[in-house]
């Protein structure tokens, strides 16, 4: 078994990094994940001069160590946001989601990423008959958004899921799924082509200001620019505080059986689709464009991911798949990684300017279908051509007595499997 990302070591690898760092540029971005090259990308098109600067390799963070889906909507209760903002604000945020996906759809298709993105639609699997009630009431309200749903029964799941561990579900069909690592380098490689500049193993370890702009400072050297993207997440440094106290960095881990046969592939997953669960502490799976099962979810409230760590949540992740698919026992797990989710204290994103920056993050475990997006937004902001900031408006308060390491997650992992056992 490989404590790799399955994503990682099934793409090529990046080869278009600059070698010397330094010079001035019209926007520096911090991250070469899904947001940080969306916009590098469209601010190149449009003649831009801008350098991105990653602290590892590019994909390196939550690009690379995601589950794979690219599920449209709010991952919200869709009622619960009509509720909370009003039916006009609810349908922007869940048509930002599918915005995402068509943003992935397009930018696959006018770079040529060969990164197998296909429209598979997404499954939500009610785990209880209550939950499945919440489904219905859900899918009810979601009728003035989204008319490409369904409601699914039991029976119907036959034909979707081969296991009786589920009391019927939800359809959302302009859901997609794609290879993330080929997509991540691919977007890389088509920013460098437009004009961008990446420079990978170099971190920002401070900033200062340099006239209307700013100079960032890294181990290989140090650039200035006008304006500034950070695009870091649950990787964010102590060198950017005033977003380290906002974003909650959590542990999210993956498993990936061995290539399955045409059999096994008909008997677990005949439909194909992205699927996700309704507990708190639930998973998440779908299957590898090499016939893989790829089964993720929290597994342990943990905001560390090193090898003994996603060991641990492995073996967790390893029993959970196999109460939902016993015909699995046989399967040897191929790969076990894990990532770091930067999650907000009500699981919405936060974009816009602050502390002197412009940022887009907090994506809380739904940023594959919606990070590249949101890049593409931040271009348009920066440079003033537009302003389509889905989360414009929206509060962001420091989250209280957190300082940037989330003492309190296993009393959060108790309320959560607390929860799980009692609705």
């Amino acid at each position: 078994m490989k404590f790799r990302s399955y994503w990682h070591d099934t793409s090529p690898a990046f080869t278009g990094a600059a070698a010397a760092l330094g010079g001035e540029y019209d926007v520096a971005v911090i991250g070469a994940g899904f947001t940080g090259l969306g916009a590098a990308r469209r601010l190149a098109m449009e003649g831009h001069s801008v350098v991105v600067l990653e602290a590892e390799t590019v994909g390196f963070g939550a690009s690379g160590r995601n589950g794979g889906h690219l599920n449209n909507g709010i991952a919200h209760s869709y009622l619960a946001a009509r509720e909370h903002f009003g039916a006009e604000k609810a349908r922007a945020l869940y048509h930002a989601f599918d915005d995402g996906v068509a943003t992935i759809e397009r930018i696959v298709a006018e770079e040529g990423i060969d990164c197998s993105f296909r429209r598979s639609g997404k499954l939500k699997l009610a785990s209880k008959p209550a939950h499945y009630e919440g489904l219905a009431r859900n899918y009810e309200a979601l009728r003035d958004a989204d008319t490409d749903t369904a409601l699914l029964t039991r029976a119907d799941l036959a034909a979707e899921v081969g296991s009786d561990a589920f009391h019927g579900g939800m359809l959302q069909r302009k859901s997609a799924m794609m290879h993330m690592g080929r997509f991540v380098v691919g977007l890389a490689e088509a920013a460098v082509r437009r004009g961008a500049v990446i420079h990978e193993h170099a971190p920002v370890t401070a900033r200062e200001k340099a006239g209307a702009g700013w100079r960032l400072i890294t181990p290989k050297g140090s650039v200035t620019a006008g304006k500034v993207l950070l695009a870091t997440g649950a990787y964010t440094t102590d060198a950017f505080p005033w977003f380290r106290r906002r974003i909650v960095p959590v542990g999210s881990f993956i498993i990936a059986t061995a290539p399955l046969t045409p059999a096994q592939v008909a008997a677990v997953m005949p439909g194909n689709r992205t699927c996700v669960n309704t507990m708190n502490i639930g998973n998440y799976f779908r299957l590898s464009p090499d016939n893989r099962l790829i089964w993720g979810g929290r597994a342990r409230f943990s905001a560390r991911s090193d090898q003994q760590s996603d060991a641990k949540s492995g073996a967790i992740l390893r029993d959970s798949l196999l109460r939902i698919f016993p015909q699995l026992r046989d399967v040897p797990i191929d790969y076990c990684w894990g990532g770091l989710v930067d999650m907000t204290a009500d699981r919405f994103p936060r974009a816009g300017q602050a502390d002197g920056l412009y940022f887009s993050m907090g994506y809380s475990g739904h940023g594959a279908q919606i990070a590249t997006h949101m890049g593409e937004i931040m271009a348009g902001l920066m440079t003033g051509r537009d302003s389509r900031n889905p989360w414009e408006g929206l509060p962001w308060q420091a989250v209280p007595f957190h300082t940037g390491k989330p003492w309190f997650l296993p009393l959060v992992g108790l309320y959560y499997k607390t929860l799980d056992r009692i609705r």
